[in-house]
């Protein structure tokens, strides 16, 4: 690794190692309201820090994802003082907080920030990704449901703005895990920042699941008791503050909002289990309410399972779709010459028996000829082989620019190319040869046999008297073509 490397990635590293400190050293603070609050408030402001910095590294145009992002951790870790200062000025309060707007905050701005990065990740539309999204969002959509959103209704009565904040909190969630989700299925570059990224996030929902499982116990208090539990929930979020600059920070961060040069990976192992228990969520949780003796949310239940039924429905008809359009690119390359561009001999050989059983039913005549490039080696070792490949494309290119709509010209390897002819006799055929002959370009020649089709002979008998009349033409000098089984020639 060179020093600039190196020197590259020091900030990071620095500030990952100095974060680490400052956490571990939040397990053994005072048990003081204003010391605690006053580290937590800290180290997340330094995570700001550290994006402003990172960000300032980077060109005026990228900027702004991480900008929202340290906006998001601002008003979020602001939260934690405001709420510090109203506990201790007016003790506890009824929803909403002063300090709940600052909370909700972090929501809107990461999403938004995920936003711009997944649009430049990607910037045309991923349909199978948003229906991966969708799926795992409306799983767990279901649970935030009936554990979290449904039982406010349920409990004591609240006014309107009260509801609405408690509710705000699980929703936010559901942007992050769709939004996330969407990240994580988008191409581009996945590197540390990337990870590192996907890792705060994660942290955040973690430590959100964690209040709300607590809190669903009813043991949120009795745990609050135990201060190396609450300080280590609290250290998660902590974490998700410090890996958003180390994300920034590190030398890679100009990486992440860049176009992708190829889509991103297809049904991975991961992607499927995730996929499969976002699916499971619903009979899981109608499981476990009937096992409880009451199903008291089974219209959600039945909703949500329709909507991950069409969802899945709507996933493999996509997959399905991508599929045949696979099979459609395979079929196509393999019979397509890779040089040229023109049909290869595989497709010549499906074509020409088709061409002859038309002519048959039509009675119409039909004519096969076949080209070789004059000294050709000669022409590869005086100018090299790109030259040669060159001299292919440019050739086979004037050829078929002479040809009619329904001619069909074919690489038939090498130098050696065919040329079908429907409904042409002699007169025809020859002089769609002398037109090809005079269009051959950097001054080359070619040589070719010509033979029309007597109405009997196979396709196999066809090319051959086509392939004689080639070596009728080479040996009487090239630059010529010969017309199978008669006397008469075209010089150039």
């Amino acid at each position: 690794m060179s020093e600039q490397r190196v020197r590259a990635g020091r900030p990071a590293t620095v500030f990952a190692a100095m974060a680490a400190l400052a956490i571990a050293a939040y397990q053994f603070l005072p048990d003081e309201m204003w010391w605690l609050t006053g580290w937590q408030v800290g180290i997340g402001w330094a995570g700001v820090a550290a994006l402003l910095v990172g960000a300032h590294r980077l060109p005026r145009p990228e900027r702004l994802p991480w900008w929202l992002f340290a906006a998001g951790v601002f008003s979020n870790s602001t939260g934690i003082a405001v709420a510090s200062v109203s506990e201790a000025w007016y003790g506890l309060v009824d929803l909403p907080t002063p300090a709940d707007p600052f909370f909700l905050g972090l929501y809107p701005a990461c999403a938004a920030a995920l936003a711009v990065l997944i649009r430049r990740r990607d910037p045309r539309s991923d349909w199978p990704a948003l229906v991966d999204a969708a799926t795992i969002t409306t799983g767990f959509g279901l649970l935030a449901w009936v554990y979290v959103i449904a039982p406010v209704n349920l409990g004591d009565p609240m006014d309107r703005l009260a509801h609405a904040t408690e509710v705000a909190y699980p929703i936010g969630d559901l942007l992050l895990i769709a939004m996330t989700s969407r990240l994580l299925r988008s191409g581009g570059s996945r590197g540390a920042p990337f990870w590192w990224i996907t890792g705060s996030l994660t942290a955040f929902l973690v430590g959100d699941c964690a209040w709300v499982v607590l809190d669903n116990l009813g043991v949120t208090g009795e745990v609050l008791e135990l201060p190396w539990v609450q300080r280590g929930l609290e250290s998660v979020f902590l974490v998700a503050f410090v890996l958003f600059g180390v994300a920034c920070l590190h030398r890679g961060a100009r990486e992440v909002a860049a176009p992708a040069d190829a889509r991103p990976a297809g049904l991975g192992i991961g992607l499927l289990a995730l996929l499969a228990g976002a699916s499971l969520i619903a009979p899981a949780v109608l499981a476990a309410q009937t096992a409880s003796g009451e199903v008291a949310d089974g219209w959600s239940i039945a909703a949500c399972s329709a909507v991950l039924f069409l969802l899945v429905v709507a996933r493999m008809a996509l997959l399905i779709r991508h599929v045949e359009r696979q099979a459609r690119q395979v079929r196509e390359l393999a019979r397509s010459d890779e040089l040229t561009g023109l049909p290869n001999r595989r497709a010549w050989n499906d074509e020409l028996p088709r061409a002859l059983e038309r002519a048959r039913r039509n009675s119409e005549p039909v004519a096969v000829a076949i080209l070789d490039l004059d000294h050709f080696k000669r022409y590869n070792d005086t100018f090299g082989h790109p030259a040669g490949d060159q001299l292919l494309k440019a050739a086979s290119a004037a050829w078929h620019a002479t040809l009619r709509d329904v001619d069909v010209i074919a690489r038939f390897g090498g130098e050696e190319f065919v040329v079908l002819l429907p409904a042409a006799g002699v007169g025809d055929a020859r002089r769609a040869m002398a037109r090809a002959l005079a269009a051959t370009p950097l001054g080359q020649t070619f040589s070719a046999g010509l033979a029309v089709w007597d109405g009997v002979e196979t396709s196999d008998e066809l090319l051959k008297r086509a392939d004689a009349a080639l070596y009728e033409a080479k040996a009487a000098g090239r630059n010529r073509v010969e017309v199978a089984g008669q006397a008469s020639r075209l010089a150039a």
